[in-house]
Parts: structure tokens; C-alpha cells; sequence
């Protein structure tokens, strides 16, 4: 009997010691400090499986009466295959991997004509497809296959190889992803072909999905999160377009993206139009030239169903999904609104959010690590506590690194208070910015688009802008989240653009200068749609009306010995129409305000300028 225990005895430990080996020989993820390590084996990218299949969705957009598939393509390390193992995916969307059309001349809406008019026709470019099959972008498949990830792309509708239309935030622009993460979560079909019956099956994939992108490719994350897909469990949207009407239109009054001026929403439909060349004209039709066209609206600049239908605040109600925002307070193509309107929802719902700011511009992710610890959590199941870290927001400060934020518990800044400030004549020079109370006198600028914002902020007097500017900072002063502005105001013509900005004077000159050190935020408003964004009426010439609107998000110090200017022009040539000059803006200066969110609120401000 005592044999017999030693013998069974040895041959269980010589068990165990097998199968510790054969794991110890398996290639697993690593995981240090919470975050998911590179790890060897999953590194030799010659060793990657590679291969392409269609996803079939629940729509129909590109008429020829079957459901549409999503070209997608998955890269995964080879013991995915050889050794059975499953992974979570990483998932990028993007309507520009097979390319895009080009900048030709008339390809955007021509903006030199009076408020309340279309524009002449634009010419409509053809996107020429690169080579049979999309160019898929490797910069995931570098940075997370070797940390025991699969990645996954796939084409949005209408675009590469994916069957149906772009329709820029249309319906289904979220349920193409949705398809995607269902066919990965074993819910839905893919097939080897686009048009065959051999079905393919994620046997390899964990179920558990994160999404990823910049711009249009962060922007499709928040989509698919929107509809609630089970398996979405983490995205990180970069500089996502969160809704095409504050892309395109700003409290009411058409305006164009940052670097994009006369761009609309028909215009990106044939910038990223690069499907099947077949079913372009039928595509043209039904989308751009019909659905589009009906529902922008460039006479008026007003919200409606076109419109709303392309937000994704009020879709979030189904999302479960964790968010990692990021953004650039200097990202005047998509202004940093998108992102902070989105967050601030998701925090209401008591979804694990996490924010972070930089001061540039377009595009630019959170370091590599909070991005590794944000997937690891979610997505691999480590329990490395992120969702419960005390500070929310991390902000790149101005003349630090991007891949070294400050924490703060949140943002805007908990300890920020709106500080209101009222407006003292002599702003065609430069009136006060104050505590005190404001003049009842009205003061006055003539439009003239041929200014930019630099001239009209460095002009000692001007007559086509109203200055007012605080006393010289004696301390640096810290600036968090939404100012806000009055305006009370008439116009001698019965339409006007409204620009509103804040800067920080004097204007630093070269090439050196950091957009902070000029440039705090800003704003755009047609004074039409004083009472709402759905309903505008002509001014009466003569007659004041009180706008009231935001600025965008900010988050930013000013600097000791700078002064705070408040700007109100007219026109602005980088967004706005440019309309004839000569249109009168008078502004009453005791019914106009501004209330600047301030760290340590009005004690700061006025202990900075006193």
C-alpha cells in the first residue's frame, strides 16, 4: 500500500510538472503592472496569419437587393492556429483605406457669396481605388499584435472593398461595426467571398472587443458603441466627430471645418466614396445628390431631422461601453466640443470614462500606456484598477511633452467657477474686460472678411472689430472648461455671421510661437437664431437681439504679464462665408457678458488682476 501512495504520489507531480512545462511553452500574453507586455512570440510578423472575408449586414444601401458586406481583415499571431489560443481584438473601421479623392479645383463649395444663398455648383471628384484590394495601415497591428492582440480592420460601406454607400453618420455607419463585432462575438456570418456561401467563423477571438481610430476612424467607435453591440467593451475615440452638424455648422450659421474652407457634407460623401465603381451612380443619386442635399440645408445653417439624425448624443442610451476620450483643445477641424459633449454624457450614465487633453491640434492619442492599461482592463480582464483611478482627466500642459499629462481629478477642473465679466467702451481700440459694471453706451464694427483674427488682435485701432482686454496679469491665471457669452447686438442688414474669440495679447510673433501663447478659444454664431437652433427669423435693421452661446472647451494657463482680450468681429475668412463687406454691427455693451470658467473662480481672477 505505501508502494502504491509513493508511485501514484510521483506520477501526479511528474503530471503537474508536464503540464507546467507544456504552458510554460505556450505562448500567453504577459501582463506587468497592469499593462500587457510585449511579448516574443507574438513578434515575428512574418508569422502572422493574414486573411480577408465579408461580413454580412442587416442593410441594404447600395440597391441592388442584397444585404451588404464589410470587407474585413484580420492579423493574428500564428498560435492562434497552432495553438488553439483565443485573443480579444483590437477593431479599426475607416471609410479611407482604400483611398480618397483628391484637393481639385472646385471641389469645395465656393463661400464668396451673401448669407442666405447656395453658391454655384461645386465639382463632384471620383475617387480612384488603390489596386484590388484596400491598403490596410499596420501602426495597430505593430503596437498591439506583439502584446496578445488580434487586430482586426474592415472598410465602411461604400468604400474599398465593402459593399453599399457612405453616408457620412448615416444609420448605417453604426451598424456596419455592429456586424463586425457580432460576426467576432460568433453572432453573425462572415464569408471567405464577397459574394459566395463559404462561411468563415472567429473560432479564435475572446469575444471581448475594443475599438480604436482618429478623426472619421474615431468617430465610427462611438457609433458602434451607440447601438449597444455585446462585446464592445472598451473605445478609444481620437478626435472623434461626434455630430456632423457641429462639424459643419456652428450655433446656427454655416461654417467650415478648420483648413477645409467650403467643406460640407457632400463634400467628404466624394472625398471617401471609393466602393465598387458600378455602383457609384446609383449610390450618387440616392445619397449625395438626394438625401444629402435635401437635408444639409446652406441657405439657413439650422438644425433639423437631417441633422439630428447624425448625432451621437442622443443615441447613447444603449452604450455600456468603456470610454477613453482624447482630444486636442487646438483641433479647430474637429473643435474640442465633440469630445467633451460625449464624455460629460457617458459620466451621467455612470460609464467608466477617462478623458485626456493636449493643447495641439488634429489627431493625437494618449500615451501608449494609459492606452495599454485601458484595453488590458477591459478587454484581457486584468484587474489593474483603472476604472477606479481617482483623477478622470489628464491634460498635456503647455510646454510639456504629449506623452506626459498632469492628472486632475476631473475636467473642467472641479475647482473652476464661472467668473462673469462685463465690457467698458472703446473697443474699436481696446475697451476694459471687468468685474466692475459694464457701460450702457453701444459701440460698433463694420464687417470685412479680408481681415484675419491675427490682424484684427494685433491692430492698435480698428473699426472692423470690438477689443476688450483685462488689466495686465500679475499671476499666471488657469482657465478650465466652457466660457460662455451674451451678446446683445443689431445689424444694418438682415443677415450677419458672428465671430467670437478670445486671445491672449500681445500676440506672440514667429514661427516659434505656440498657438497657446496667442490664441485661447473661440466661437461662431448666427445672431438669426436668437431664440433657437431650429428656428431662425431676418433681423430687423435697427432692432437688438441677445444671442447667447458657447465657446469651445478649454483648458489652458495664461500666462503672467499677458492680458485676456474678448474679440467680436464679423466675418471670418478661415470659416465663415465671406459675404460683401460693409454690414454694421452695433453691440449694446451692458447686455453683453462673458463668463470665463476660471480655476479659484473670481478671488483668482481678480487677486491675478488687481
Amino acid at each position: 500500500m505505501t508502494y502504491y501512495l509513493k508511485a501514484k504520489t510521483a506520477l501526479v507531480v511528474t503530471l503537474m510538472f508536464s503540464l507546467f512545462t507544456i504552458a510554460q511553452e505556450k505562448a500567453l500574453p504577459v501582463f506587468v503592472n497592469g499593462e500587457a507586455q510585449i511579448v516574443e512570440a507574438f513578434s515575428d510578423a512574418s508569422k502572422y496569419i493574414r486573411h480577408d472575408l465579408w461580413v454580412e449586414t442587416e442593410f441594404d444601401t447600395d440597391g441592388d437587393g442584397e444585404l451588404d458586406r464589410m470587407h474585413v481583415s484580420v492579423t493574428r499571431p500564428d498560435q492562434t492556429e497552432t495553438e488553439n489560443l483565443k485573443l480579444p481584438v483590437i477593431y479599426i473601421t475607416s471609410p479611407y483605406f482604400a483611398g480618397v479623392a483628391g484637393d481639385a479645383p472646385g471641389t469645395m463649395w465656393n463661400v464668396k457669396h451673401e448669407l442666405g444663398e447656395i453658391g454655384e455648383e461645386r465639382f463632384h471628384p471620383e475617387v480612384k481605388r488603390r489596386g484590388k484590394r484596400p491598403i490596410i495601415s499596420n501602426s495597430h497591428i505593430r503596437k498591439w499584435v506583439p502584446r496578445g492582440y488580434i487586430v482586426v480592420h474592415s472598410s465602411s460601406p461604400g468604400t474599398g472593398l465593402s459593399d453599399g454607400a457612405p453616408t457620412i453618420g448615416g444609420l448605417n455607419e453604426e451598424l456596419a461595426p455592429k456586424a463586425v463585432i457580432q460576426w467576432l462575438t460568433g453572432k453573425n456570418k462572415g464569408f471567405t467571398e464577397r459574394n459566395g456561401n463559404e462561411e468563415v467563423k472567429a473560432y479564435w477571438s475572446t469575444g471581448k472587443v475594443g475599438m480604436t481610430g482618429t478623426s472619421y476612424n474615431g468617430t465610427l467607435p462611438l457609433a458602434a458603441a451607440t447601438t449597444g453591440v455585446e462585446g464592445l467593451e472598451a473605445i478609444i475615440p481620437i478626435a472623434p466627430n461626434t455630430s456632423s452638424y457641429h462639424y459643419y455648422r456652428s450655433n446656427g450659421l454655416v461654417r467650415s471645418p478648420g483648413g477645409y474652407l467650403g467643406e460640407d457634407i457632400d463634400v467628404l460623401y466624394d472625398f471617401v466614396h471609393s466602393g465598387d465603381e458600378d455602383k457609384r451612380a446609383f449610390n450618387n443619386k440616392t445619397v449625395r445628390d438626394t438625401e444629402l442635399m435635401n437635408g444639409m440645408d446652406r441657405q439657413t445653417g439650422d438644425m433639423n431631422d437631417f441633422w439630428y439624425n447624425r448625432d451621437y448624443l442622443p443615441k447613447m442610451k444603449n452604450m455600456n461601453a468603456a470610454l477613453f476620450m482624447s482630444h486636442g483643445f487646438n483641433d479647430w477641424n474637429v473643435m474640442p466640443e465633440h469630445s467633451y459633449r460625449i464624455y460629460k454624457k457617458a459620466k451621467e450614465m455612470g460609464l467608466d470614462t477617462k478623458i485626456y487633453y493636449h493643447q495641439n491640434g488634429h489627431g493625437g492619442p494618449p500615451p501608449t500606456s494609459q492606452m495599454n492599461k485601458w484595453f488590458t482592463k477591459y478587454l484581457h480582464g486584468i484587474d489593474n484598477g483603472v476604472e477606479n483611478e481617482e483623477n478622470k482627466a489628464y491634460i498635456v500642459r503647455e510646454y510639456d511633452n504629449r506623452q506626459e499629462p498632469t492628472a486632475y481629478k476631473d475636467y473642467p477642473n472641479p475647482d473652476a467657477k464661472d467668473v462673469t465679466l462685463n465690457l467698458t467702451k472703446g473697443g474699436n481700440k481696446a475697451g476694459g474686460l471687468t468685474t466692475s459694471k459694464g457701460n450702457k453706451s453701444k459701440e460698433k464694427l463694420t464687417d470685412d472678411v479680408s481681415f484675419t483674427w491675427k490682424d484684427l488682435a494685433k491692430s492698435e485701432t480698428s473699426q472692423n472689430r470690438l477689443l476688450y482686454v483685462t488689466a495686465p496679469l500679475k499671476e499666471d491665471l488657469h482657465i478650465s472648461g466652457v466660457a460662455k457669452v451674451t451678446i446683445t447686438l443689431s445689424s444694418n442688414k438682415s443677415a450677419a455671421n458672428l465671430s467670437t474669440y478670445l486671445v491672449s495679447l500681445p500676440l506672440k510673433a514667429g514661427k516659434n510661437a505656440k498657438i497657446t501663447e496667442n490664441l485661447i478659444t473661440r466661437s461662431w454664431a448666427d445672431p438669426k437664431n436668437y431664440k433657437s437652433l431650429t428656428d431662425e427669423e431676418d433681423l430687423k435693421p435697427g432692432k437688438f437681439y441677445t444671442i447667447n452661446f458657447d465657446l469651445q472647451p478649454d483648458d489652458q494657463i495664461i500666462k503672467k504679464g499677458q492680458q485676456i482680450g474678448f474679440m467680436i468681429f464679423s466675418s471670418d475668412p478661415e470659416f465663415t462665408l465671406h459675404p460683401k463687406a460693409g454690414t454694421e454691427l452695433n453691440i449694446k455693451l451692458d447686455k453683453t457678458k462673458l463668463k470665463l470658467p476660471v480655476v479659484g473662480g473670481k478671488d483668482a481672477f481678480e487677486k491675478a488682476v488687481n
